[in-house]
């Protein structure tokens, strides 16, 4: 039930939401008050909070595993990274919990009462394990912070400078944090959550900035005279709803960035129109002719777009389109030496060519500006097409003329910046002949990058397993007698450092026999235990020649022991059919390296260069699909056969 009194200071009303809380800064006048049933005292200013950038304040709501809650007050602590949030939630069922905002990451908890003593604060170590609230817990942070302000409700009496010592602990399910700025400790425990999960509402919208009055603007849309509007000077560009065109809202003109959408173009318009001027290497060009040739494979027409380019000095250039593939095609003076003769490849400077396609009849469809020769529609020539990406060797012939060009494919963006071209081209239609593949850098890279990763892994196993063999830290006989059933214990061994993986090998006597052993490794400081079982059996005889079945020996690895003085309990459990003595050599050292890293490592590190060349040959496949050497399916050659 809310309890409400006047604040003292300034009479303003001041409401308790929840019962537990006794502390409350007035939000009129900042007085800090303590709640004495009805009664409020005031013990002064709260100090202001830092201005920061966190969506929530007071008043905000959400859901919490289907309970609703409210954020009733707030802590601003100050520690070594900066500061954090601590929200005091007020939950429907009268719950309270605190929900922590640290570095992006928000944790809601709540107080637990635990019947054993908590840890001293100078007692605990990052990365040391501890049992709390029935939970094995790894200390994950420990800070020495204090209190900024105090905002809302309360629980407690804050100001600033009220010093926050705090451990985090950590599990694989769980978050808890001990609170030393009370007396005794206080533990709370809950875990991470994601933040769009507590389906929050009544946010603020980012940090606190000065109120601004601008005029609004409105403006008629160039394009088309739709009304538009910029609602403040920041606002640059506006685009029109109705047309889309993009407006420079900082232009007083209000200068058109992008002009509005066209209808579908005409299937023969030209996408660099006559006149348009640009550079390409570095030197100015300008389109003034225009043609469009076609071909027929296979029934099916193929069109392409040529632009002839006139240059400085009367010089002349080419760029060809098929599907948005566009190359920079340069009539070759010192061709190759091969005619027109088909072969399966070309050299020409210090590549090799390989041969791509053969087309009998190129057709021009369409003819626009200026040329150099006599062309027009209808007149036909043949092509061959040799590529080494990203270059192509074409040679055209007629009954009269020969010529060879080299062409380099460009991406339509290079082109769009070399003609300064207001929209964009249209992206490319599948993979032309001699278009770069994506993967092969990348593919070259990875491999690269592969062959010195696993060199190093190669170097890193070796010094494992030759110069970091496992030191001996205990050996022991012992003798297990039958029928005793008794219980051997070790003497005592050290682990020091860092945690370990310890090795336990038993060497034992057995023949025709087995027995079993039910081992502890046991932490004497601490009593905390690694429970461990094996049977180890050995029989041997001859039938037909000398047989042997199971092994004498066995070894137990267990992993991260952390450091300390050691011992180790074993529990026989022997043959009756078979009541002799067992003996056994026993030795604990620490366990050299193993191979099942290394072959994992391998196996994931070789995943990537075989992915990267599994699509390199992908792409590969497709671009000689569209060639003259494509494969051949077996659906294609039972169809011939018919």
């Amino acid at each position: 039930m809310a309890v409400s009194a006047l604040c003292p200071s300034c009479g303003a009303p001041v409401v308790f939401k929840s019962a537990s809380s006794v502390f409350a800064v007035c939000e009129y006048c900042q007085s800090t008050l303590v709640r004495h049933d009805q009664d409020l005292e005031d013990i002064g200013k709260m100090a202001a909070l830092v201005e920061d950038r966190s969506p929530l304040q007071l008043g905000a709501e959400g859901s919490y595993k289907g309970v609703h809650f409210a954020l009733i007050g707030r802590i601003q602590i100050k520690y070594s990274q900066g500061y954090w949030n601590e929200w005091h939630l007020l939950f429907d069922d009268m719950r309270t919990g605190w929900l922590s905002e640290a570095a992006g990451e928000y944790v809601l908890t709540f107080m637990e009462q635990v019947q054993e003593p908590l840890p001293g604060f100078d007692n605990l170590k990052i990365g040391q394990r501890l049992a709390l609230a029935s939970q094995t817990w790894t200390v994950s942070n420990i800070e020495n912070a204090e209190c900024v302000a105090g905002q809302g409700e309360l629980p407690f009496k804050v100001g600033a400078g009220y010093p926050v010592a705090a451990v985090d602990l950590r599990n694989q399910r769980n978050f808890a944090t001990l609170d030393y700025s009370e007396t005794p400790p206080l533990l709370f425990v809950g875990e991470a959550v994601d933040f769009r999960s507590l389906k929050m509402s009544n946010l603020r919208d980012g940090m606190t900035v000065e109120a601004k009055t601008v005029e609004a603007r409105v403006f008629r849309c160039p394009s088309c005279g739709s009304p538009m509007s910029a609602r403040s000077r920041e606002i640059l560009a506006v685009g029109c709803a109705s047309c889309g065109a993009v407006v420079d809202a900082a232009d007083q003109n209000y200068k058109l960035l992008s002009k509005s959408l066209g209808m579908r173009d005409d299937q023969y318009a030209a996408r660099l129109p006559l006149g348009s001027k640009g550079r390409l290497d570095g030197k100015p060009v300008e389109v003034i002719g225009f043609l469009v040739k076609r071909c027929v494979a296979d029934g099916q027409f193929y069109n392409w777009s040529e632009y002839l380019l006139a240059g400085e000095n009367g010089t002349y250039r080419w760029l060809t389109e098929y599907n948005g593939h566009w190359n920079v095609v340069d009539v070759l003076s010192n061709p190759p030496a091969k005619g027109i003769i088909e072969v399966d490849s070309v050299r020409f400077g210090e590549q090799v060519f390989k041969h791509f396609t053969s087309t009998q009849s190129v057709e021009v469809i369409q003819v626009a500006g200026e040329f150099t020769w006599r062309v027009r529609r209808g007149e036909t020539n043949r092509v061959v097409d040799y590529v080494a990406p990203p270059l192509m060797l074409s040679c055209e012939s007629t009954g009269n003329d020969l010529t060879w060009s080299k062409g380099s494919y460009v991406e339509p963006q290079v082109i769009s910046e070399a003609f300064n071209l207001k929209g964009d081209l249209i992206r490319p239609l599948g993979v032309f002949a001699n278009q770069p593949n994506p993967w092969g850098e990348t593919n070259r890279r990875i491999w690269s990058l592969f062959g010195k990763l696993a060199l190093g892994a190669i170097l890193l196993q070796a010094f494992f397993v030759f110069f970091s063999s496992g030191k001996l830290l205990l050996r022991q006989d012992l003798v297990f007698e039958p029928f005793r059933g008794d219980e051997v214990q070790t003497r005592e061994f050290v682990i020091t450092g860092k945690p370990r993986k310890i090795a336990v090998k038993n060497a034992t006597s057995l023949d025709n026999n087995w027995i079993g052993l039910d081992i502890l490794l046991v932490n004497k400081e601490t009593a905390q235990a690694w429970p461990a079982a094996r049977e180890l059996s050995f029989y041997s005889g001859y039938d037909d020649g000398r047989w042997t079945e199971g092994s004498q020996s066995d070894e137990i690895v267990f992993q991260n022991i952390p450091a300390g003085t050691y011992y180790l309990t074993l529990d026989p459990d022997m043959a009756p059919e078979k009541p002799v003595a067992v003996r056994d050599t026993l030795e604990v050292h620490v366990a050299g390296a193993g191979w099942s890293n290394f072959v994992l490592v391998m196996i994931f590190l070789i995943a990537f260069p075989i992915f990267s060349a599994m699509r390199h040959a992908a792409f590969e496949a497709r671009r000689w699909a569209e060639s003259d050497h494509a494969p051949v399916s077996s659906d294609d050659s039972s169809g011939d056969d018919d």
